[in-house]
């Protein structure tokens, strides 16, 4: 009987339920740079998930999530930009 191969699973910073990591979208902070989004998921630096969806990336911005995952301060100018890379399938 072959086993089953376990599905990585990760949290998402906007609505906070556990989803498969395919699923979701890493935001990641490099070591020398500024967040972005890693449609990927293979982008080195320290990463946090979000859903697919802008209304999950809206409510952990109002939440501040990112900035408590990153440590850091978040422009709402990169805000902007990560949302609207979003809302346009990471283009």
């Amino acid at each position: 009987m072959q086993k089953q191969k376990k599905i990585p699973m990760r949290m998402c910073l906007g609505c906070g339920e556990m989803k498969p990591k395919k699923e979701l979208i890493r935001v990641v902070k490099p070591k020398e740079g500024e967040l972005m989004l890693d449609l990927t998921g293979k982008a080195a630096g320290r990463g946090a998930y979000i859903c697919r969806s802008a209304e999950c990336f809206r409510a952990a911005r109002k939440a501040h999530r990112f900035e408590k995952a990153f440590s850091c301060m978040i422009s709402g100018e990169l805000y902007d930009r990560m949302e609207s890379e979003l809302e346009n399938g990471g283009k």
